[in-house]
């Protein structure tokens, strides 16, 4: 009897943001991304495989944890500032209750955020003791999830195809990372924002790698098409093995105009940061600092948000797209069998739409899981097993980004950044060479260089400005990371250096502590 496969593959990733404050004062604004990530996803998260593992449920998936989000999860001084900003939720939450004690239904909106602000700060501090690695390094060691390491930085490959010194250094940091946080080389690798051009399969295997996953059209537009299209994964000619994205599953979950458009479901832009006044934010944030987002929401999409939210109405609803999200992809796989022996349907959740912008994407994500009773959940890592018996193909350059290729990663908003972060690669390439074997204040200097090279090169940066959202925050970051760098090779140029100021950016960029900067040395 032919087995149905269905892998589920969740990628989280987050910008390196980290802001050391003085006292008494609060961190940036951007820092709210990550701690609202922590409190609808990853907390969440957490939560459901404890849940799904006492319950013992056979709901096995595949994680991909960014190293800048395992350097933040990792972070004292995150974990700290995340402790606080959940107090002053809490305090929030309780004068919310005051304010609106006359209006019973957002007045049960209020409450229920208050108790998850709550239960929050309760299962991070005491259950997990701030670690959440160390939970996902647990369920990765028990089997329960698969972990895939992906770019040091989150960079797009394609940009630096030509460049294999950069990308032996974003796919070793990677993988060094994933060494260093879960103790163990992975499997699999994936591509941020699935972007692929040719040559970088050489690098993937050059490095262990056994298999990565590629869009739809990448697939499918292959010089020598598939036979099994995207139900059984494929090899390169150096014997990568590649699986095809179920794109159409996957949009349903990912887009703003997929399941989450539903007018029962919580209205996300709707948050009273920007909608009270400043006197009544004061238990939340000083009224002089930039307006944030709260998680205090209390509006459905219905009729413009007009209509009050109901959470029961909503987890429901959301119950019901995960049964005809798996009835969907199940109907593909029954097709499949018919031709295939054993085929496989690969669909990948982006992290922010289980909680972020999607307030009930993890009620949906766990009825997914509990559910699925027409094929057998399977990580990628399992399928490939007799790699030499699979079809030969050379993968079309796709990314799973803008139209298909990365246009919204090089367009007239955020194009300006690349001529910058290329010369600055030329530059930190050559310096590996002409610097192999030095130590003391020299090594401090280009293992800084790499780092600062290294976050120019987050592609998340690129997208913030073609988003339009955090602007300022991504042109700041960038100029930062430019200009320091620049420091950094004018030093190592006229072997003087301020060690007073060397010190300082090592503190607030202290990611990859074991970082070595010979990375980007040309391989002999």
């Amino acid at each position: 009897m032919s087995e149905k496969n269905l892998s589920i593959i969740v990628v989280a990733h987050q910008p390196y943001i980290r802001h050391i404050c003085a006292e008494g004062e609060l961190p940036g604004a951007e820092n709210d991304i990550f701690f609202g990530a922590l409190s609808q996803t990853y907390i969440p998260l957490v939560n459901l495989l404890h849940k799904l593992e006492e319950e013992n449920v056979d709901s096995r998936f595949s994680l991909v944890l960014s190293p800048t989000l395992c350097a933040m999860l990792d972070d004292s001084l995150l974990q700290q500032q995340y402790v606080e900003w959940l107090d002053r939720c809490i305090a929030l939450g309780e004068s919310e209750k005051e304010r609106l004690s006359s209006s019973p239904e957002l007045l049960k909106n209020a409450v229920e955020q208050l108790e998850k602000a709550i239960q929050n700060k309760k299962d991070f501090t005491e259950k997990y003791d701030c670690n959440l690695l160390k939970q996902f390094a647990g369920f990765a060691k028990r089997g329960r999830i698969e972990i895939l390491a992906t770019c040091g930085t989150y960079a797009f490959l394609p940009h630096y195809a030509d460049m294999p010194e950069v990308l032996n250094a974003q796919v070793e940091t990677g993988i060094l990372s994933h060494r260093n946080f879960f103790g163990r080389v992975p499997d699999g690798f994936w591509l941020p924002y699935m972007g692929y051009s040719k040559g970088i399969e050489k690098t993937l295997r050059s490095y262990g790698i056994s298999y990565t996953v590629l869009d739809t059209h990448g697939i499918l537009f292959s010089e020598n098409a598939p036979k099994t299209g995207i139900f059984a994964p494929e090899r390169c000619e150096n014997s990568l093995v590649v699986f095809g994205r179920d794109c159409e599953g996957s949009e349903k979950v990912n887009s703003a105009d997929g399941y989450a458009s539903n007018p029962v479901y919580r209205n996300q832009e709707k948050d009273i940061g920007f909608e009270l006044d400043e006197n009544q934010l004061e238990t939340f944030i000083k009224p002089e600092l930039p307006r944030i987002n709260t998680l205090y929401r209390y509006w459905s999409k219905k009729d413009g948000s007009s209509l009050p939210y109901d959470s029961k109405a909503a987890a429901e609803q959301a119950r019901k797209h995960a049964v005809e999200f798996l009835a969907e992809e199940n109907k593909k796989l029954q097709d499949a069998s018919e031709y295939l022996e054993n085929p496989c349907l690969v669909c990948t959740i982006d992290a922010f739409s289980l909680g972020q912008t999607w307030a009930e994407g993890m009620d949906f994500f766990e009825e997914l899981l509990r559910k699925n009773a027409d094929s057998k959940f399977t990580p990628c890592a399992e399928l490939v097993k007799d790699r030499f018996k699979l079809e030969k193909i050379t993968p079309y350059p796709s990314a799973a980004s803008g139209s298909g290729y990365g246009e919204d990663i090089l367009d007239s908003s955020n194009s300006w950044m690349l001529r910058y972060i290329r010369k600055m690669c030329e530059r930190m390439v050559d310096l590996s060479g002409r610097f192999p074997e030095d130590t003391g204040l020299k090594v401090r200097l280009l293992v800084l260089g790499a780092k600062e090279l290294m976050l120019a090169q987050s592609a998340e940066l690129a997208k913030l400005l073609h988003r339009g959202c955090f602007t300022d925050y991504a042109r700041r970051s960038f100029t930062n990371s430019v200009t320091d760098f620049t420091k950094v090779f004018d030093a190592l140029g006229s072997n003087t250096v301020s060690t007073e100021w060397l010190t300082q950016l090592e503190r607030e960029h202290n990611l990859f502590p074991w970082l070595n900067y010979r990375i980007f040395c040309r391989k002999q």
